[in-house]
């Protein structure tokens, strides 16, 4: 019998899930969002790592191109990292939906729901700050037992020019702008997904606070430069010239950086179930010792 374990599904029988299987998938224990997180390789194969809890991620692209397999990447992380809650954001509710079990708020296609989660968020961070300021602090860290608070969004051109009337859609921007803006320093970083890169779903004050941009597949060298800045195509690093069949390639730019050529880790379906199972269970309610009160084995 295999020594790893495998991440428990709800079919079984085993109330730990702990059962031998053909397809097992091994478990790394203590996972912090402080920790690098793998995202992929580079074109020379070596291992690329984010850190994604002091940097906002901005993933743009055609559809098909991958975006989604980097945001099941991120939120199966964020899933099973200790004292880490999600936030997920995803009008086609198919995308981040596996997840909806695991995340602290889950908004479909509701852009009052949106908004109210959005103020509660810069409500939050505000908080934060009082609470950096008053201990003469700048920025949170692992130590101080505080949540990362992952606020995920898939297709933000959805809540930004879809739902809702006009002024629905820019509350919601200003709002996500001033939590992008914010959020970096006090444990509440953003990602957030678009299929369509333009100047009207990505002004270039809002993708200038995302310290991690990456473009995948886009139709054309200007859609490629809105993701990443201004100029990268014309010095050769145009996602435009992505092959459509290479699913999951993309240029990755980080903060002082050059954008770097990437493929990102796939995670099949019966992976994130899989994945999704075990983070339940691992954030199941738990009684506290000498109380008849609940807890959450994933901290406040």
């Amino acid at each position: 019998m295999s020594s790893i374990l495998t991440l428990p599904r709800r079919e079984d029988p085993h109330p730990l899930g702990l059962v031998a299987r053909d397809d097992p998938v091994p478990v790394a224990p203590n996972l912090s969002m402080f920790d690098p997180l793998y995202v992929g390789i580079d074109e020379f194969g070596e291992p690329v790592y984010l850190d994604i809890v002091f940097h906002n991620l901005l993933p743009g692209g055609e559809p098909g191109a991958g975006k989604s397999g980097l945001l099941q990447n991120v939120a199966s992380y964020a899933a099973l990292c200790d004292n880490t809650r999600l936030v997920l954001f995803d009008g086609k509710l198919v995308e981040l939906g596996p997840y909806m079990d695991v995340a602290d708020e889950f908004i479909g296609p509701d852009i009052e729901h949106g908004l109210s989660v959005m103020r509660r968020l810069l409500l939050v961070a505000t908080n934060r700050y009082h609470w950096l300021l008053a201990r003469k602090r700048r920025k949170i860290s692992r130590w101080d037992g505080m949540s990362v608070i992952a606020v995920i969004i898939d297709e933000l051109a959805y809540y930004t020019t879809v739902l809702g009337s006009k002024a629905q859609q820019d509350e919601f921007a200003t709002l996500l702008r001033g939590l992008v803006a914010l959020g970096r320093a006090c444990g509440m970083p953003v990602v957030a997904a678009t299929q369509r890169p333009s100047w009207d779903i990505i002004p270039a004050s809002l993708r200038d606070l995302f310290g991690y941009r990456c473009a995948f597949r886009c139709t054309t060298p200007s859609s490629s430069d809105i993701v990443l800045g201004h100029g990268w195509a014309e010095l050769g690093y145009s996602a435009s010239d992505i092959n459509p069949d290479t699913r999951g390639v993309a240029y990755l730019l980080a903060e002082g950086g050059v954008p770097r050529r990437i493929k990102t880790a796939w995670l099949s379906d019966e992976q994130i179930d899989a994945i999704v199972d075990y983070a339940a269970w691992i954030r199941r309610p738990t009684h506290r010792e000498g109380s008849r009160s609940l807890t959450y084995r994933i901290a406040a």
